[in-house]
């Protein structure tokens, strides 16, 4: 038995004796908050759906609008209809990469491209977001090895295209840092808004076991509408980078999942619960 198995049953044993399974605050709704509170509960876990924060589309669309425009530009000859052209007449240069940093970016442009050009490869920051392409009917070519934007511009390879990168309005500056600095032309689009749900506090009774932070924005809205948190809430959070935007919001960082997925994140917090294992450091 593997020890995700080995958990899962513990936590079933302890159902069934009747303890109460731990609850833990799924931040965001949508099929992303039903897929996680769905894995929650393979683990024995009682999920409770909050949606912290929402996607909004961008304040000025028309970024995006030209680059999907030049996106669908991107397929080669005879295989679009009526490219669209610069000021001179001459059909505009279409994209050589598509780099994607989340699912949210991936569902915003399959909104608006039914199919991608032929030759337009894709690099994915990790595989929950590839995940997410191969379900849109993408091919992905390049998911690398470290899911972080640092190592996604590492790894993608020289060229003399541009790569399209569709982001959230609240992205850090790393990948299309470091792609420009190696001479990459990059253009850099706000796809989408994260934005709150609201202003008004949230209290759950009883208090969770684990509050799910999956971003800095997530952090600030748990502190924003949710603090003072009962001090036996665990604050989960999905990587470290996550967890040091965490800490600088004001809040303590109990958990931290050992790769960059909602289903490590998740056992990390069955880990974090079971009395039968160690304390390790980063968690409680």
């Amino acid at each position: 038995m593997t020890d995700r198995a080995e958990k899962t049953a513990r936590a079933a044993g302890a159902r069934a004796a009747g303890a109460r399974p731990a609850v833990v605050l799924v931040p965001r709704g949508g099929a992303w908050g039903d897929r996680v509170a769905a894995a929650a509960r393979e683990r024995g876990l009682d999920p409770v759906v909050v949606p912290l924060i929402a996607d909004a589309p961008p304040a000025d669309p028309s970024a995006l609008d030209a680059a999907v425009r030049r996106l669908v530009a991107s397929a080669p000859a005879g295989r679009r209809d009526s490219p669209p052209a610069v000021g001179d007449g001459t059909p505009m240069a279409g994209y050589a990469w598509l780099v994607v940093t989340s699912a949210t970016a991936v569902r915003v442009i399959t909104e608006r491209v039914t199919r991608l050009p032929s030759d337009l490869r894709v690099a994915a920051v990790g595989e929950p977001t590839a995940l997410a392409a191969h379900e849109a009917g993408w091919v992905v070519d390049l998911v690398p090895a470290d899911a972080s934007a640092a190592a996604l511009a590492a790894a993608l390879p020289d060229t003399d295209g541009t790569v399209l990168f569709p982001r959230s309005d609240l992205a850090a500056p790393t990948l299309v840092g470091a792609l420009r600095a190696r001479g990459i032309d990059v253009d850099d689009v706000v796809a989408y808004r994260t934005v709150g749900t609201g202003d008004e506090p949230i209290t759950l009774d009883p208090p969770p076991d684990a509050v799910l932070v999956t971003s800095g924005s997530v952090a600030r809205q748990v502190v924003r509408r949710m603090a003072p948190l009962d001090p036996r809430t665990a604050v989960a959070c999905i990587g470290p980078g996550t967890a040091a935007e965490a800490r600088a919001a004001g809040l303590p960082v109990h958990v931290v999942a050992r790769s960059r997925s909602a289903a490590a994140l998740l056992d990390a917090v069955v880990e974090s619960l079971d009395p039968s294992v160690p304390e390790q450091e980063g968690q409680p």
